[in-house]
C-alpha cells in the first residue's frame, strides 16, 4: 500500500489495495494527510481492520461492529446504541488499542460517568449508567467471541448502575377514571390514553395502531407493530419481542368507544395510524390531564404497569395477565411480585391443617443398641 505526496498540494496520499470478503481485489485511497506519518498510520488502522486484527484502534473495531451489527437490528435500537456508542464511548476509548484496554481504564471512565452533572445538576440515573455499560461490554464480547480479543476488561472492572429503577409508579382504576374525564375534551387523546390504560400496550404500540387492527365484530385489536419517530421521519418496526405480536379483547365499552372514535376520522384508510402524533403530544396531555384532575404525575410508560396492577389485583394469574401485555409469564412473576397478594399465612394454616389431620404416627423404632439387647436377652 504505497503512500505518495502530492506536491500541488504539499500532502500525503495512500493508496490502498485488499481483498474483500468475496476474495476480490478492490482499491481505494485517501488524500489530505498533512504528514508521511499521518498517512502511514491510516494505512495501519485499514489493514488492521481488514484482517480483523484487535490491534485496531477502538473507534476502527466500532465501524467492524457496525458492519457485523447493523443490519441485524431494528432501526430504532441500532439507533439507540449508535448513539451511546458515539457519544459516550469513542470519546473516551476511540484512539486507544482495542487490545490494550485495560480494566482500570475502565473504572477511570466509570467514575467520570459517575460525578457527571448536568447545568441543573442532575447525574445520569442509574438505569442509564447501566445500559451504558451494557453496550460497552457488549462490544468486547463481540471483539472475544468473533475477533480473537482475549478477554473482556469489563469483567474485572465491574458494572456501574442499576438494572431497573426500583421505582414503579401506577395509578389506582379511580386515579385513571379521574384523569380521564378530565382529558375528555380532546378526543384523540382521550382514546389513545383509553387503550393504553384498558389493554396495557405499549406506547410504540398505540402510535402504530391503524383501523385494520381492529375486530369490531370480535372486540378484539391485534398488535403486530410498532411506532418510532427517528431522525425526523415515522418509522414503523416489528413489536418490541415474538410475545408482543398478540390479539387483545377488548371491554366492550372500550370496543363501542374505539367503533365510534375510528368512524368519526376524516377519509380514514385502513393503513391509516389512528393516532398521528408522536410522544411529545402523550406527554404534553399527561401532564394537562394531571394538573387539572389533581392526580399524581406518572410517566406515560407507567399506565401498563397501572394496567398490569388492576389485572393482578382483579386475581388474574401471571400467565393470563402476560399474554395479554405480551410478557413473559417470568417476568410479570419478577417485575411484579410485590403486587401480588402473599399466600404465606394460607400455606402455613394449611400445613398446620395438614399435620392436625395426619394419623398418628407409628411407635419410634428401637435404637441399635436396643436391638442388641433384645437378641441377647432372647438368645439367654
Amino acid at each position: 500500500m504505497p503512500v505518495y505526496k502530492e506536491e500541488k498540494t504539499n500532502t500525503w496520499r495512500v493508496i490502498y489495495r485488499y481483498t474483500d470478503w468475496k476474495g476480490e481485489r478492490k482499491q481505494t485511497s485517501k488524500r489530505g494527510f498533512s504528514t508521511k506519518r499521518e498517512a502511514q498510520a491510516w494505512e495501519r488502522e485499514q489493514l488492521n481492520k481488514v484482517t480483523a486484527d484487535v490491534d485496531m484502534t477502538f473507534a476502527s473495531f466500532i465501524d467492524r461492529y457496525t458492519e457485523d451489527m447493523k443490519t441485524r437490528l431494528k432501526e430504532n435500537t441500532w439507533s439507540t446504541k449508535e448513539h451511546i456508542i458515539r457519544s459516550k464511548l469513542i470519546p473516551y476509548f476511540g484512539r486507544l488499542k482495542l487490545s490494550n484496554i485495560t480494566p482500570q481504564q475502565i473504572i477511570t471512565w466509570q467514575n467520570e460517568l459517575l460525578n457527571y452533572r448536568d447545568a441543573q445538576g442532575k447525574p445520569y440515573s442509574p438505569v442509564y449508567l447501566r445500559t451504558i455499560q451494557n453496550q460497552l461490554s457488549a462490544i468486547f464480547n463481540h471483539a472475544v467471541r468473533y475477533y480473537r480479543l482475549r478477554e473482556n476488561p469489563c469483567k474485572k472492572a465491574g458494572s456501574m448502575g442499576k438494572k431497573k429503577a426500583r421505582e414503579m409508579l401506577f395509578w389506582t382504576k379511580e386515579e385513571y377514571l379521574q384523569f380521564a374525564k378530565a382529558i375528555q375534551d380532546k378526543p384523540m387523546a382521550y382514546h389513545a390514553f383509553q387503550m393504553l390504560y384498558w389493554c396495557g400496550i405499549r406506547e410504540g404500540e398505540l402510535l402504530a395502531l391503524t383501523p385494520a387492527d381492529f375486530d369490531f365484530d370480535r372486540e378484539t385489536v391485534t398488535i403486530s407493530k410498532s411506532y418510532q419517530r427517528l431522525k425526523g421521519k415515522d418509522v414503523i418496526t416489528d413489536p418490541k419481542t415474538e410475545k408482543s405480536n398478540r390479539t387483545i379483547t377488548m371491554p366492550d365499552f372500550l370496543a363501542a368507544e374505539m367503533q365510534e372514535y375510528i368512524g368519526s376520522l376524516y377519509r380514514i384508510q385502513s393503513d391509516d395510524r389512528i393516532f398521528p402524533f408522536t410522544s411529545s403530544f402523550l406527554r404534553h396531555e399527561m401532564e394537562r390531564g394531571c394538573k387539572a384532575s389533581g392526580v399524581k404525575k406518572i410517566r406515560i410508560h407507567d399506565l401498563r404497569h397501572s394496567a398490569i396492577s388492576l389485572l393482578i389485583d382483579m386475581g388474574f394469574s401471571p400467565l393470563a395477565i402476560a399474554d395479554r401485555v405480551g410478557h413473559e409469564a417470568i417476568e410479570i412473576t419478577y417485575n411484579y411480585a410485590h403486587l401480588f397478594p402473599s399466600k404465606q399465612q394460607d400455606m402455613a394454616k394449611q400445613l398446620s391443617q395438614a399435620m392436625h389431620e395426619a394419623p398418628e404416627p407409628p411407635d419410634k423404632p428401637p435404637h441399635a443398641s436396643q436391638l442388641t439387647l433384645i437378641k441377647n436377652d432372647s438368645a439367654a
